[in-house]
């Protein structure tokens, strides 16, 4: 991306709290949606009395609280990560505890509010949070350290370019989404769509509804009046033909990890989807720990996730659920996501009040 589309006038992103706050987080350790009616009052908020910023202890062993950042609604995000959880405490002497974020915006802010010391977090949250966050490392999917955005819609909506949006209603990705919202706003902005102050307000172009990945697309597929989707290739490529692929991106048939199952899903879900957009790739979303966090196991934990191989991250035979996205850890840091702030700047948009 050349400088010359990057706006020159900044604006202030503020991501109102909206029901149950930016910071509320949908269960603790083990608590899955929160349905135990768990507080926080366990200790995961440093009510234990440890000092402020550190890890609790049980039994002398020093435990960690993972922040896990929900990327799609039908994913159970802790049963899936139980194979990180399990390597960690069987390479460091730790405990690690969970929590599943309501949101990417609450992710952060669990990190930025000392909720937390390890974060399953976003692209667009390392750029808001490089001031309290330590990138320990970038996600790799299958020897791949880059994944794709997509706009698609369905085949019969009559939607055959990104123009054809213009007075529609598209349904996005979460707020903070690199892949689900910021990047196809940049990719409808050069179109020609005009984005007026999306996300934080109005387009003025087209209508927009947020949510997450799964939400977006099954929303399009249910609804009349959502003409496109917006989301991670992770979410869409399954239910688009492999050759629409080979068509619009040649950078996604040799980068994404996605390519191989595309249109894997076509058949037994009885759901296509058309293909408007391919964004150019993007960092993968990195591992990061709270730079706060002073205490001895932190460096350990961080060499131990540089280590973890795909088989520590792999379930067993009679695990039935999604399996964990990812297949290791390269060593990264904040410059790896300078991608990601240039699209911050195309879109005239700073963090630096988001808490």
């Amino acid at each position: 991306m050349s400088d010359n589309r990057w706006s020159s006038n900044r604006r202030t992103f503020v991501k109102t709290a909206g029901a149950g706050g930016v910071v509320a987080l949908a269960g603790c350790s083990g608590g899955g949606d929160g349905s135990d009616g768990s507080d926080g009052s366990d200790g995961s908020d440093g009510s234990d009395g440890s000092d402020g910023g550190t890890a609790g202890e049980t039994d002398d062993v020093p435990s960690a609280q993972f922040i896990l950042n929900p990327a799609e609604a039908d994913v159970e995000i802790e049963q899936q990560y139980q194979p990180m959880f399990e390597y960690l405490e069987s390479e460091v002497e730790v405990e690690i505890e969970s929590d599943r974020a309501a949101s990417y915006t609450a992710t952060l802010q669990a990190m930025r509010n000392e909720q937390g010391e390890i974060a399953d977090i976003s692209p667009s949250a390392v750029i808001a949070g490089e001031d309290i966050l330590d990138v320990v490392g970038v996600r790799i999917a299958y020897g791949a350290a880059q994944y794709f955005s997509t706009i698609t819609t369905t085949p019969d909506s009559g939607i055959e370019a990104l123009t054809d949006l213009e007075g529609e209603l598209i349904y996005m990705g979460d707020i903070l989404s690199v892949s689900g919202t910021l990047v196809p706003l940049t990719v409808l902005q050069d179109a020609g769509l005009d984005i007026g102050n999306a996300p934080d307000g109005d387009a003025n172009d087209f209508d927009a509804e947020y949510s997450d990945h799964t939400t977006a697309r099954e929303q399009m597929v249910q609804r009349d009046d959502v003409m496109a989707a917006t989301t991670g290739a992770f979410s869409s490529a399954p239910y688009v033909p492999q050759q629409q692929f080979e068509e619009m991106s040649e950078d996604f048939v040799d980068i994404s990890a996605e390519y191989e199952g595309a249109g894997d899903e076509i058949e037994s879900s009885g759901t296509e989807l058309q293909l408007l957009a391919v964004s150019d790739p993007i960092p993968r979303a990195p591992l990061a720990t709270r730079s706060s966090w002073d205490a001895p196991v932190k460096a350990d934990i961080e060499e131990a996730i540089l280590n973890v191989s795909e088989e520590d991250l792999s379930h067993g035979d009679d695990y039935d659920g999604e399996p964990l996205w990812f297949t290791g850890v390269e060593e990264g840091s904040i410059d790896d996501y300078e991608p990601i702030r240039q699209v911050l700047d195309q879109l005239g948009l700073e963090f630096e009040d988001l808490s």
